[in-house]
């Protein structure tokens, strides 16, 4: 797809009208589309005045817009394994960014160093995750992009943790190149052993990956398009006869800002008043990118065209009306690679970005759209977290009582718990909000920065390293005003609530406020 220029500012598909496949199962198709670091403010149908984004727009005037919906973390690892795990931050194991290839040693692609061994910290081996319940419940499973819930050969890979087909990253650090060595694939041998395996990327690899700016030019195999060609030919092969469940782990608009200059990026460049370039950063693999503004918003606009072909391809099969797609991100706005959340207002009216516990870090664009099911143009301002996302898909196959049916007795035999978080949002997307459940609270914890953060009804506690600040989201949105002092009924009520979620992890540590 790397010369394949997709038209810009043109809806790639037609929502309405879709024929719907004839299926065995009245189960529905699930695909999870999570892009990397877009803010709330990125999209069109949530007041973005500079990016287009016609496909993500029509699926929310056809769907169901969240305008409370957050995400795990405000960073990339925790928050897919809140998506994963059903826990908050407090509970599961994957709480930051730990990376596992700095001391692996060297291996070489051409010219080109490379880590012998890549990834994060594994999820828990003994905590199911959704594709194991999806595959445990008969569904084909297929993750295409990011993994970063487990280092290569570690306890916690695709393979093992019930994807049936993957192909992406490994390792989210490997992600910030878009023209990277290798990408890793889920194969099997001639006995169906499954195996993650790399597959170098030749016609890159021929050329430096950093550092010689005009060669990595020349490298010609974009990760992003890879990946999403990928999704489609596995979309292609599935049938009426089992339900499938796709994770769509898309990594734009993440940096490093760096694309195809094909017709997508054209369209941007020189359209923003003083662009800037940057200088490109070794240490994290951002090369350098010339006129930022234009590459970001390229960026989001092209992930809205692949939307827009998953829809197409649902179509064509008859799937459209079966299938209920979900789009979110898995943190706020980042500030890497020379992007400027500030330039496109990406926060809209929220404070704080990737990596801050303010309402900017963690509230992210939340659409689902399910035809028939849901109501067209619905906007929903139900408080859900990403750790709700395991018990509604447990709604959606049929599974009654998922923390009876999955709780692990490992656990207790260890005198441990095997916490499961969250709420199914299934009734609001039936429409039926009267028999909604709703949290009493919601709970973050991030080591890196040193945050801790809980939201009860409208109050918002946020805990900066120890010291806490107070804030009514009600009247304060923008969180300027701490409100602590006012208040401290309210404080001691939400600090009790971090000493009773808060786990102890010896990998993650935070500094909980003083009792």
């Amino acid at each position: 797809m790397k010369n394949k220029n997709i038209i810009l500012f043109s809806s790639l598909f037609m929502l309405t009208g879709a024929a719907s496949a004839q299926t065995s199962s009245e189960k529905p198709n699930i695909i999870f589309i999570l892009c990397d670091d877009m803010g709330y403010g990125d999209l069109g149908c949530y007041g973005q005045q500079y990016i287009s984004t016609p496909n993500l727009d029509r699926m929310a005037a056809e769907g169901m817009r969240f305008t409370q919906a957050y995400a795990g973390s405000p960073v990339s690892a925790p928050s897919r394994a809140s998506l994963m795990t059903g826990q908050h931050t407090g509970h599961t194991k994957v709480r930051g960014n730990k990376e596992y290839w700095p001391n692996s040693g060297t291996v070489y692609y051409g010219q080109n160093a490379d880590y012998k061994v890549v990834g994060q910290e594994p999820y828990d081996a003994d905590h199911i995750i959704v594709p194991e319940i999806m595959k445990e419940n008969g569904y084909n499973t297929g993750m295409f992009g990011k993994w970063a819930g487990g280092y290569e050969g570690s306890v916690s890979t695709p393979e093992k943790r019930g994807v049936d087909e993957f192909y992406g990253y490994i390792c989210q650090f490997q992600a910030h190149h878009y023209y990277p060595n290798f990408m890793n694939r889920l194969v099997r041998d001639e006995n169906g052993n499954a195996s993650i395996v790399r597959e170098e990327l030749t016609e890159n690899t021929k050329h430096a990956m950093y550092g010689n700016g005009a060669d990595y030019v020349d490298r010609s195999q974009y990760s992003a398009d890879l990946i999403h060609q990928e999704a489609l030919k596995w979309l292609d092969k599935q049938t009426a006869d089992q339900p499938f469940y796709g994770f769509f782990t898309y990594t734009l608009p993440h940096a490093e800002l760096y694309q195809p200059n094909d017709s997508i990026l054209q369209a941007y460049n020189n359209r923003f008043c003083n662009d800037k370039n940057y200088g490109g950063s070794a240490g994290s693999w951002y090369n350098p990118s010339e006129n930022v503004h234009a590459q970001f918003a390229a960026m989001i606009t092209r992930l809205d065209a692949y939307v827009g072909e998953i829809f197409a391809k649902l179509k064509e099969k008859g799937m459209d009306e079966n299938t209920i797609v979900i789009f979110s991100s898995d943190n706020g706005p980042h500030e890497e690679g020379g992007a400027d959340p500030t330039f496109f207002n990406r926060d809209g009216l929220l404070k704080g970005t990737k990596r801050s516990c303010f309402e900017g870090g963690i509230r992210v664009p939340f659409i689902v759209r399910w035809p028939g099911k849901i109501a067209p143009g619905s906007v929903n301002d139900h408080q859900l977290a990403f750790y709700d996302v395991m018990p509604t898909f447990c709604d959606l196959v049929g599974v009654e009582n998922y923390v009876e049916e999955y709780t692990n007795p490992k656990y207790a035999a260890a005198g441990k718990e095997d916490y499961f978080d969250g709420i199914s949002f299934l009734p609001t997307l039936l429409g039926n909000d009267e028999k909604q459940e709703k949290h009493d609270f919601l709970y973050w914890e991030f080591h890196e920065t040193n945050q801790i953060a809980v939201r009860k009804g409208n109050w918002k506690l946020r805990v900066n390293a120890g010291i806490c600040e107070l804030y009514d989201l009600a009247n304060d949105l923008h969180e300027d005003n701490n409100v602590a002092a006012k208040y401290p009924e309210v404080v001691k009520e939400l600090k009790a609530i971090i000493f009773e979620e808060h786990t102890d992890s010896p990998l993650f540590k935070v500094t909980l406020p003083a009792k």
